[in-house]
């Protein structure tokens, strides 16, 4: 498939983003990701959704790489520095699901503890199930497993509907409108640089229309068979969603009833938009610190 590379000088001296760069191949593609903190420690893996990148990450990844923990954080094919295919059909759910498998295939990780939000958390929680042995604990924030079983909130359609059609796609102000405090121009600048021009965009365009909305979806079978297992799944499961975000508003509470591993977890509310790592990103690694500290000390 056709695909671009956005040019490195597009991330040149970006706001609060310091970490070296890291690639592995995926073909003639390449998956760009965030690796930080000891190398021999169980990793953190920090998926974004859309239509972000690693940036999102960008205060939590020193947070929990301070307490010892290695932190990756990739950039999905499409976004960040991660090559991007230039048709929206290039894209659909089982491609990003084969991309992040060889992800953690091609950096052989085990002990993995997840933390995902939006879209991050429809790849990242298939993963985990898809391989529970190699998955530790999960942290969710903002985030679901949808079947095309259930009601979608009708300002999911009407974002859908823009992100498929609208002429204008204006990605860091999206982000912006999803948060709780007004980003700074070199944020705004941040978000936009891995998208020159709307070449560059057809992955963030295609995210939205492969969320499962029906029954019949391609992807509402394998994600029933992971919540088979998600409902089986016994290790540590905590939800941090923030307070102000109408599309997943009350998924933490379904999740909470619905996977084993969640009872008894100090589950918390953030103060924050759809991304609450811009809104509370301190509070949010020390949740996924300390849930780790309790792991080790139990």
């Amino acid at each position: 498939m056709d695909f671009v590379r956005t040019p490195e000088k597009r991330f040149e001296r970006l706001l609060d983003y310091p970490f070296a760069p890291n690639y592995l191949s995926m073909g003639e593609m390449r998956m760009h990701y965030v690796d930080e903190g000891p190398e021999t420690a169980n990793p953190i893996l920090m998926m974004h959704g859309e239509p972000s990148w690693s940036y999102l990450y960008r205060h939590m990844i020193p947070v929990c790489a301070a307490a010892g923990h290695r932190v990756i954080a990739p950039d999905l094919i499409g976004f960040g520095k991660s090559d991007k295919p230039t048709r929206v059909a290039d894209y659909s759910y089982q491609a990003h699901m084969d991309w992040m498998q060889a992800f953690i295939d091609g950096l052989e990780l085990d002990n993995i503890t997840l933390v995902c939000q939006d879209w991050g958390s429809l790849l990242g929680l298939r993963l985990a199930a898809e391989n529970p042995d190699r998955f530790r604990a999960i942290v969710v924030g903002n985030g679901m497993l949808p079947t095309g079983d259930q009601a979608v909130p009708k300002a999911f359609r009407i974002w859908r509907a823009f992100a498929l059609h609208s002429p204008w796609f204006p990605i860091a102000r999206i982000i912006n409108t999803g948060s709780f405090r007004t980003l700074g121009p070199d944020e705004r600048r941040a978000y936009d640089a891995p998208f020159p021009n709307k070449t560059f965009k057809a992955g963030a365009r295609a995210f939205p229309a492969l969320v499962p909305m029906s029954p019949n979806d391609p992807a509402s079978e394998p994600n029933r068979k992971a919540w088979k297992v998600l409902e089986q799944w016994q290790k540590p499961f905590l939800t941090t969603f923030s307070n102000g975000d109408p599309i997943t508003r009350g998924g933490d509470h379904y999740m909470q009833q619905r996977v084993p591993g969640a009872a008894n977890q100090p589950h918390t509310t953030l103060t924050g938009g759809h991304f609450l790592q811009e809104d509370s990103p301190v509070d949010f690694a020390n949740a996924i610190n300390d849930l780790l500290k309790r792991m080790e000390t139990a």
